[in-house]
């Protein structure tokens, strides 16, 4: 099931997208009692229904029977999506891709555990919102595209083995950057990284289009994933490639924080990214011929489609954002 949030005349609602067209949760519930009576599907945000049990398979029951009886829908080019999730908070798995360990100036625990870091909740954007270029944040604003892991069941020191029980369901996120605020180089050769400040900024968390069910996803360690800036692959790679897989980072971060549902987990980006391309920052283009050569960072009017196999593409246009 593919589920999404969109903006309505009254306020933001859930949706379902299925063949292509988006079903109003609250026009389901009218035409289907099958749903329980007590179910908030008016509330704005999917955080509200986590606590159900079987709910994929309830909504698509529903879904199915409504279809049935003519339901109404909006064609999904006409919705006005919203990030299909309010998370809570957004904890950050990075490095966790050798080939973009590689191309950058590498962290110093390369992949020996998972790299810890947050973004804020008031960053996140929608799909087709734009993408702020603000010069007085950055001039190096850079794309990475990522599988988000979106938390249904709370816990804390979840063992590895137990931890995809936890895992609602599935995202594409782009963990934009201010490459200019994350590296800073040293005469001798040694690389600072702050990553509070290069990943925290206004509409640096770009979410969606959906959020598709774990039911629906055999495997989310082997899932093609890729980025277009105007059309141009920039990255080219596959979660099959990630160092820690999606368990062993839901187990890590319950091993710092209890997890709470609609906490959204990201879980690095391939090799590809334009801070390849910058040898002023640490970039190094190194011979492979199956990663994408890099090119340069975002500028004005660029379109960004990060996609992920299985779950959607989600599109944003660069804006130059003026001073204030």
């Amino acid at each position: 099931m593919k589920i999404v949030r969109m903006a309505t005349k009254d306020g933001p609602c859930i949706g379902l997208l299925y063949e292509g067209a988006v079903y109003d949760l609250r026009d389901i519930q009218a035409a289907e009692p099958h749903l329980p009576a007590d179910m908030i599907v008016s509330a704005p945000d999917l955080a509200a229904l986590l606590a159900y049990d079987s709910l994929p398979a309830l909504l698509a029951t529903s879904l199915k029977i409504a279809l049935s009886r003519g339901l109404a829908s909006t064609p999904y080019a006409e919705a006005r999506l919203l990030s299909p999730i309010d998370p809570p908070i957004i904890l950050c798995g990075g490095s966790n891709y050798s080939d973009h360990n590689k191309e950058k100036a590498e962290s110093p625990l390369r992949g020996r555990e998972p790299e810890f870091f947050l973004k804020s909740p008031t960053v996140v954007a929608g799909p087709r919102d734009s993408i702020f270029l603000d010069p007085l944040v950055t001039r190096k604003l850079d794309y990475e595209v990522e599988l988000g892991v979106v938390i249904g069941k709370p816990g804390r020191n979840i063992p590895e083995t137990e931890a995809m029980r936890h895992v609602f369901g599935y995202t594409v996120v782009n963990d934009l950057t201010a490459r200019d605020r994350q590296v800073r180089i040293e005469p001798n050769g040694f690389a600072w990284y702050e990553l509070a400040k290069s990943k925290n900024f206004d509409r640096s968390a770009p979410m969606g289009p959906c959020i598709v069910t774990a039911d629906e996803i055999a495997d989310p360690n082997n899932l093609p994933l890729r980025t277009t800036v105007n059309g141009e692959v920039r990255q080219n790679g596959s979660t099959a490639s990630m160092i820690h897989s999606v368990a062993s980072l839901v187990s890590h971060f319950s091993s710092c924080m209890t997890l709470h549902p609609g906490t959204v987990i990201i879980t690095g980006t391939p090799g590809g990214t334009a801070w390849a391309a910058d040898p002023d920052l640490g970039g190094s283009r190194y011979p492979r011929d199956d990663i994408v050569r890099a090119s340069g960072y975002l500028r004005d009017g660029d379109l960004v489609v990060c996609s992920i196999d299985g779950i959607g593409a989600l599109e944003n246009r660069v804006e130059l954002r003026p001073p204030a």
